[in-house]
């Protein structure tokens, strides 16, 4: 079955807070994200022959955004429009499935950053902290396979609705009975937050524990790993619980029947601008990059340094496992 032969719970839904507040704030979010990963791209990229496992993950996190970053404008165009999409059904979907991509691949390598951070201080001597650069590489590998398949039906169905002369392009819709393609793309949806989110909540609370177990509390070491992983689970809340958050409501208010149309349209409005927090996720990513990679933290610091407005001191690459890449 495809959305055009589908009925629609409370008819059709209008988007005229989105398309006003929307566009502005995402054409800041692409500004502020475009300089921030090419030039975590470029570090990266003079560094490779140094990279560790922590740094793969880092420059695959990039990668994911530059998906994002080359899809916003066309969103941008059709938030603009009043979501009326004039770039096709191909395009359409192509477009939803790398937007798709980018928040599953950020959430799935902002959590690997997290889990070699533990690791590194709660099982030094593992071997996991001991794996090549080409191992990490073929974990990040195995991760964009899996991240890539699940959204498989985004491409599979016909995204495209044509409602009177508007064409919307839209992953979400308020369909009675959606596709089986797009219930797998919502169940996705809502696993790819909670289980990271709980591993996340472990990750941070376990590190916590043992720093102050081993008496390592003060230790700079241990203090960056804490702050390092409270940063994910900060951006990761921060750009990714709206969306979430908002759609369960409107699940939920769907459920209850039509005599909740009003409240299902507006927090269907709600939700619809809360991608403007997943997009935030390209923007505040860099944030990571300082707390994570010494790599990228004494690069900056040497930018401020050749200004000569300060001079700060550089960030030692330990040689052990437990130190910070």
């Amino acid at each position: 079955m495809t959305p055009n032969d589908t009925s629609k719970h409370c008819g059709s839904s209008t988007q005229d807070l989105v398309a006003t507040v929307l566009p502005p704030i995402l054409i800041i979010e692409l500004l502020l994200g475009l300089p921030g990963n090419v030039m975590a791209l470029l570090v990266f990229s003079k560094t490779l022959r140094t990279w560790r496992a922590n740094v793969m993950f880092l420059v695959n996190l990039v990668l994911s955004d530059f998906l994002l970053l080359i899809s916003l404008p066309f969103r941008i165009d059709n938030f603009i429009r009043r979501e009326n999409w004039v770039f096709g059904d191909a395009w359409c979907r192509i477009n939803l499935f790398m937007l798709s991509v980018n928040r599953s691949a950020s959430i799935a390598f902002m959590t690997a950053v997290a889990v070699d951070r533990y690791f590194k201080v709660a099982h030094p001597h593992h071997k996991i902290n001991y794996i090549s650069t080409k191992q990490a590489g073929g974990v990040a590998c195995v991760i964009w396979a899996v991240v890539i398949s699940l959204r498989i039906p985004l491409l599979a169905n016909k995204l495209l609705d044509k409602d009177g002369n508007t064409s919307l392009c839209r992953s979400f819709s308020n369909y009675e009975t959606p596709t089986i393609g797009i219930q797998v793309h919502m169940a996705v949806f809502i696993l790819e937050f909670f289980l990271p989110l709980l591993l996340l909540v472990f990750c941070s609370v376990s590190i916590s524990c043992i720093l102050r177990t081993r008496q390592m509390d003060k230790d700079k070491k241990g203090k960056r790993a804490i702050r390092t992983v409270l940063v994910i689970v900060g951006v990761f809340v921060l750009c990714f619980f709206p969306s979430i958050g908002t759609g369960l409501t409107v699940l939920y208010l769907k459920k209850l029947g039509n005599e909740y149309c009003q409240a299902y349209t507006f927090i269907g409005q709600l939700f619809s601008m809360s991608i403007a927090f997943t997009y935030l996720n390209s923007a505040l990513d860099p944030v990571i990059y300082c707390f994570s990679s010494s790599i990228f933290r004494n690069y900056l610091k040497s930018v401020v340094n050749r200004t000569g407005i300060m001079e700060l001191q550089m960030s030692r690459r330990a040689s052990m496992p437990s130190g910070s890449d």
